[in-house]
Parts: structure tokens; sequence; C-alpha cells
């Protein structure tokens, strides 16, 4: 680029001075508003400022001035992906590779959106293509990981991550995937354990924690990291934390969401934070300056190896202490994180060798449930309609032996129904692919009914209606799933597992006052998944009650949680204190 005015504002970008370079790109569009590259250039810069809404503008401008040009569709692609616009950006990507079919980069992102626009097949055929052409970008790996998950062949998307994940210079975020997908496979949680310290092997950390003031009584000023305030199943667990005062202790947030994201549930926990920061465009140094700067004593980490994450700046350690909490059903392998949130039922003693974290067990149930605010009210099924099981589970967690268990349970109720809905559904390859998995399993496809994914949290509930009793999946089980179920009126079964992602729904079920729908093993699963259905007015009648039930019992008691929380991050404090760290 032989333009000084653009090459200037290439250098302040890559200087991280980004408020020269977008004035400076400004008035350039201003003076030359036909000029297609300032305009991508700006869009770039204003992408990586969080001015997305504006980035889009400035981004499809280059593309009309300049239609035959690859670039300017894959970088107007990549930013309608992160607002969402996934069929606009299949649409410019798949452009992008008319006009250069030898575009890795552009492959790469077509992979994603057509894998977010519900083209799993196509997606995988994709992937596969970007792979071909670059099989050393990681991108092209994990986007065609990511396809093959959603099409519901998670082992090859497994294998497709483990086949690059011990290379010298792996890249961490490959094997974090690969941590997450795990989670919905049926390897042993040693398996599953021992990635997670592969992956901690490889995260460059070399912990540098900020000086401590070792007072263990004094205030204390808690971060909280995450990409989730919003309507998110995090955020239905962070409420009622953040709304209880909590006299010794203030809130502040590193948000990492895009600001195309933010909703009301994002300004309600803006109002109730005592520092706001918006970190969707900081890199992972930045971050850490960022928490170094507000003196944090104790970083809530929420999200583990889900999506969103920034496990990267945890590296040097920005805070003193660090706690994994509410977003992922795992160990996360970082040596950085000190300790993990769980309870004696998700973790007994005998699970703490699988925590490469030390155990902050907060019982009766490490969560607390905050419903919708504008929950309809349950509606109880019709006297003469069919007996409908049902799942509203993530259909990546429906493994071979949640199949097996849901053949068993429909054998024992002859005539009953299946009702699943999940994001996926919406993909007619990935429907497909799971109709097949669950007629190996000896599911009639005839007995299975598939709702589409609900366009809003309210619809999402009124779907509760159309079934008598959930079926938990194993050995990954919903968390908000089940919530949402009891609150609506409809009991839940479950699978006490072997670990952590397998025990969840029985800790929420002690919590709401249920132990006795959680089944020690898969006859007993069978057999209290039939007794409910045989007993119709035992139904109706907890149509009814289990809201109250639940307004009651400690799995929704918010001040009585928040209490427990603020104690055992006092007691992690009072530790460090006392172990004399200066």
């Amino acid at each position: 680029m032989h333009d000084p005015t653009l090459q200037r504002a290439m250098e302040d970008m890559e200087q991280d001075r980004l408020p020269q370079a977008i004035a400076s790109l400004r008035l350039r569009v201003r003076l030359k508003p036909r000029d297609a590259a300032a305009h991508t250039l700006l869009g770039s810069a204003l992408q990586r400022a969080g001015e997305f809404e504006q980035a889009i503008h400035h981004l499809a401008r280059a593309v009309e001035l300049a239609p035959q040009e690859p670039v300017f569709h894959n970088n107007l692609a990549f930013s309608l992906m992160g607002a969402g616009q996934n069929a606009r950006a299949r649409d410019h990507l798949q452009r992008a590779v008319e006009l250069r079919p030898d575009y890795a980069t552009a492959w790469i992102g077509l992979t994603s959106a057509l894998t977010r626009a519900g083209q799993s097949r196509q997606a995988v055929a994709a992937g596969e293509r970007a792979v071909q052409l670059r099989p050393d970008l990681s991108g092209a790996i994990l986007n065609l990981a990511s396809a093959y998950a959603s099409l519901g062949q998670l082992d090859r998307a497994c294998e497709t991550l483990e086949r690059h994940a011990h290379a010298p210079d792996v890249d961490p975020e490959l094997i974090s995937n690969l941590l997450l997908l795990l989670q919905s496979t049926e390897r042993t949680p040693e398996a599953i354990v021992a990635w997670h310290r592969h992956y901690g092997e490889h995260t460059g950390a070399a912990a540098k924690p900020p000086l401590l003031n070792a007072d263990p009584d004094r205030a204390l000023r808690i971060g909280v990291l995450s990409a989730d305030l919003r309507q998110h199943s995090v955020a239905f667990f962070t409420q009622g934390l953040f709304s209880q005062p909590c006299p010794g202790a203030s809130f502040i947030v590193f948000n990492n969401s895009v600001p195309m994201l933010h909703d009301a549930l994002t300004r309600q926990h803006r109002q109730l934070a005592a520092g706001w920061h918006e970190v969707a465009g900081m890199d992972d140094a930045e971050l850490d300056a960022c928490i170094r700067r507000e003196r944090i004593d104790i970083l809530l980490e929420l999200s583990g190896h889900m999506a969103g994450h920034r496990l990267g700046a945890l590296c040097a350690k920005p805070a003193p202490i660090i706690v994994t909490a509410i977003g992922y059903p795992n160990t996360t392998g970082h040596p950085c994180i000190d300790w993990r949130l769980v309870d004696s039922i998700t973790d007994p003693p005998e699970a703490d060798a699988l925590l490469t974290e030390r155990p902050l067990r907060l019982d009766p149930c490490f969560l607390c449930y905050t419903p919708p605010a504008q929950s309809p009210e349950p509606t109880p099924r019709p006297d003469d309609a069919p007996f409908t099981f049902g799942s509203f589970n993530a259909s990546s967690k429906i493994s071979e032996t949640t199949a097996a268990l849901w053949a068993a349970t429909l054998a024992a109720v002859p005539g009953s129904r299946l009702l699943l809905k999940s994001q996926a559904m919406g993909d007619p390859d990935a429907s497909g692919a799971l109709r097949d998995r669950l007629a190996r399993a000896g599911i009639d496809p005839a007995r299975v009914d598939i709702s589409p994914y609900a366009p809003d949290q309210r619809s999402h509930l009124e779907q509760y209606a159309r079934m008598h009793v959930s079926l938990d999946t194993t050995p990954y089980n919903g968390t908000t799933t089940t919530c949402e179920a009891l609150w609506m009126g409809v009991p839940v079964v479950t699978l006490l597992g072997d670990r952590h992602a397998a025990r969840v729904s029985a800790s929420l079920l002690h919590a709401a006052g249920h132990p006795e729908w959680v089944a020690a093993d898969a006859d007993a699963y069978v057999r209290v998944a039939a007794s409910l259905a045989q007993d119709r007015e035992r139904l109706k009648s907890l149509r009814t009650d289990l809201r109250a039930q639940m307004l009651a019992s400690p799995l929704l008691d918010a001040a009585a949680y928040a209490t427990r929380f603020h104690a055992a991050l006092r007691t992690c404090w009072r530790s460090l204190c006392n172990a004399g760290t200066t």
C-alpha cells in the first residue's frame, strides 16, 4: 500500500493508536468518499475499537465500491458474524471464494458462517477445503471440528483437534476447543482431565501476581470476567449474586461480549456493579493491565473453556486469587487459576484428583437460579394428550448412553413420545443425523417430535407445556434447562454420573427438594421416569406446585446464596493472607 495516508493509518493501528487512525481515516473518506480501501481500513479500525455498527457500515460501503475485491467481502463478513448476521456473512464469503477459489481465509470464515446458519454439511465441505489449502492454520482446523460437531460427529471433531494438539507449537485455543467438545463425549473423567493438564502445559503461564495488601478483613475488590452477562445461561445464575448487598466487597466487571449483544440483562448487571469495563476489543496484555489497574483482589472467571473465554489473559495472573465458577462444567487446567466453585454433590472429596484447582465447595448447591422476569405461567397438558417425555438440552449432549436410556424409557411407557428442541434442530442435516442416532438406539423416529428453536425466552418456556416429564442427558447434564423445566412445573429425571458435568442436575434437584428424581443407575432412571408417567394426578399437582416449591428452596434463595458465596471468597482471601504472600 503506497498511499501515505493509508500507510500511516495502518502504522497507527499496528502501534495501537486507534483514535489517531480512526480520525485520519474518517477525514479521508469525507474527502474521498469513493475510496474503497479507506472505507475497509476504517471499518477494520472501528471494529477493533468496538464500534461495530459503524464498522459494518464502512465495510459494506467498500464492497459496494469494489464488488470484485474478495478481501472486502471477507472483511465485511467477519463483522457481520460478530453481529450475529450469519446468513449475510455466508453470502459475502461465498462470493469471496467464487472470486478467489484459493482464498483460504474466506474458506475458514465460510465454514463458520455456514455452521452458524444451520448448514452443517456444507460447512464440513468448506472446512475440509480450508484445511486442504492451509493445514497449518489453527483457525481452519478449529472451524472444521466445529462443523463436524454441529453435524453430530463429535468423535470426528475431537479426532480432528487431537491430531494437532500434541504439536510443540500448538495454539492453546485449539486445545481449549477440544476440551469443550470432550464434555459431551463418553471419554473417562481421567482421560478428560489429562487433556486439561495438557492445556495447562501449553499456556505459557509465567505468573506475576500484583502485590498484596495482606489484611484478611479489609474490603475486597472482586473482579468478574465474562462474555455472558446478557441473555445467556450464565446470567441466570449471576443475577442473584449481583443483586444482593455485600458489606466489605464490591464487584468490578470486565465484560467480554461485544456491544451488539448487550441487552436488558447486561444493563441490569451494569447498574449493580461498582465498576464496568468493556474488554472485548482488548488483547490479552491490555486486559491483564486493565485488571491490574483496578487492583482486583479476587477475580471470578465465569467462562472456563466456553465461547468468549479470556483464559489467555490470565497467564501472568493479574489478581492475587483467581476463581473459576458457574460457566464451565470441568476443571480448567489453567495453572494460574487457584479455586473452582463446586459443591459436595457435583464434586465429592474423591473427585479432587480430577481438579487442577482447589475445590471451593458451596453447599447445598454451587448455583443459585434466577428465573426470567417475564415467565409464562405453567400450563397443564390436556388429559387426552399422549404422554410426552422431553429434552431441551443441546443436541450435542445426546450421547449414545443418553439415547439408550431414552429408548428404554420409551419402551417402558407404551405409546409415549419424545419431544426435542435445541438450536441445532433448525439445521436439517443436524436434525436428520440426530434422528438416525436415536433410531440406532432403538427409538422409532415416528415417536420423536423435533421443535424448531424458539425466537425468544417466553416462547421457549411456553414449549415446556408440550411435555409431561423432562429427561436429562448424560454424561453432560442440563443446567439452565433443568431449572427451566422445574420452573415450568415439569419434573426432571437425571442419572447420577461419575463427573461434575454428570452430577449438576443431581445437585439442582436436591436443592429444589426433589432428590427422588435422581437415579443411581440406568434401571433406576427408567423406573423413576415410568413411575412419574403412571401418576397423571401427581404430574398435575406438580405442574402447579413446583414453582412455589422452587421459590421456597435454596435453589432460588439469592440472599442466603450470596452470604455463602462471599463467605467462601473471604475464606480464600484469608487463606492467602495467612500464607504470608506479599
